[in-house]
């Protein structure tokens, strides 16, 4: 096998056309057109590179595709590998650059999804380029998977995990972060808060019971909740677990005392936390506000929630691509954990030994959205070369 090389053109290229395609999840944005066009690109670049390719739609117009390398079949002898990055974006309202026109200036490219997460995507496909271009003769396989709808849900990756031919023995998620070794970060919880009242004109006090008011008291509760987590021992890569009120809404008519409010919390969770014990934090709450009223009723429901994620140092994934890092970038990569959640802990749940790492950048989410190039070509060698060496490694010996 020849040495791996980077095709940076290509590489530029590629994160230039992604940028290019509207993805915006459709979900988070009336207008937004979903990951269909995105995926027939990646598929034919999938297929141009010599991939077996598999392009399906988890619901109707949300596509995954997954390009299969096939090693050389002695399964025995290796180790399966899976690349992984998502292919919508957030919306662009607010953006203060073109958000579907890519500019390259002084080493950053600028546009949507740029970071979060074409440039990723590009990077994986320029990986893959780059073991084919090389001649490079794998054990096991290498899996490249483009996902639909991280930025909400997940569906993408949480139904991608639940086809036994699409598990590998490692996941490698390339979310950015700025080229460390992410080992950990947080889950969340997401809860409807309800407070019950009694529907009354707004001049018969002695008939009304206000649901609003008691949301107030609910929430002055909760405020000191907030705090209290923040202030308990952190995870060590994650940080403390959180939460916050997101949506409030209650009452009908400004005339009439509120029969209904309605308050929507995200819970995050760290390491180790149980949604049982997050419930029942809240649950205490109901419980002990009820007990000094007999008017004040409540009802904490739980519908949906995604797993916190960690790994340890010793993981074989976490060496793999920390020895790879380390000779690209000539020192040793930190090993961090973030606040925010990946399609990591998905396949850690699946039984896949899981880590991220992710392209330099800024502006996730926001008005001006950049990765910085020269670290996309760097992530790519070092996908290129964890391949190599995890997928070649015989566990049996």
């Amino acid at each position: 096998m020849s040495t791996i090389t980077i095709d940076q053109d290509y590489l530029r290229d590629t994160v230039s056309a992604l940028i290019r395609i509207n993805s915006i999840n459709p979900t988070l944005a009336a207008d937004g057109p979903g990951e269909g066009e995105t995926a027939v690109y990646v598929a034919n670049a999938m297929r141009q590179l010599g991939l077996d390719v598999t392009h399906y739609e988890v619901q109707p117009g949300r596509p995954n595709v997954v390009g299969r390398l096939a090693g050389n079949g002695r399964s025995a002898a290796g180790r399966s590998l899976l690349l992984n990055a998502h292919m919508d974006t957030v919306g662009v309202a607010g953006m203060t650059i073109p958000p579907f026109a890519p500019t390259l200036r002084d080493g950053k490219v600028y546009g949507r999804g740029a970071q979060d997460m074409k440039g990723s995507l590009a990077a994986m496909l320029a990986a893959t380029k780059a073991l084919v271009d090389a001649g490079a003769r794998l054990a096991g396989d290498v899996l490249v998977t483009a996902v639909c709808d991280e930025e909400y849900s997940s569906i993408g990756s949480a139904d991608l995990v639940t086809y036994p031919e699409f598990h590998a023995d490692a996941a490698i998620v390339t979310e950015p972060t700025d080229m460390a070794v992410c080992c950990a970060h947080r889950g969340y919880i997401w809860y409807n808060v309800e407070t019950f009242g009694r529907a009354a004109h707004g001049s018969r006090f002695q008939e009304g019971v206000d649901a609003n008011m008691r949301m107030g008291r609910f929430l002055a509760e909760l405020d000191r909740l907030e705090q209290e987590l923040r202030q308990r021992p952190p995870h060590p890569l994650a940080g403390p677990p959180s939460l916050h009120a997101a949506r409030l809404q209650g009452g009908s008519e400004i005339s009439i005392y509120a029969a209904h409010c309605l308050c929507q919390i995200e819970r995050r969770t760290i390491p180790g936390e149980m949604e049982a014990q997050a419930t029942a934090e809240l649950q205490a709450i109901v419980d002990r506000l009820a007990a000094t009223d007999p008017t004040f009723r409540a009802a904490i429901t739980p519908f949906f929630q995604r797993e916190p994620f960690a790994t340890g140092a010793d993981s074989p994934i976490v060496q793999a691509v920390t020895q790879a890092a380390t000779r690209r970038l000539g020192q040793r990569p930190p090993h961090i954990g973030q606040p925010f959640w990946t399609d990591a802990a998905l396949f850690a749940a699946a039984g896949m030994d899981s880590v991220l790492i992710g392209p330099k950048g800024d502006g996730l989410h926001s008005a001006v959205e950049w990765v910085d190039l020269a670290s996309l070509v760097d992530l790519a060698a070092i996908l290129a070369e964890t391949a190599v060496a995890y997928c070649n490694h015989n566990p049996a010996t």
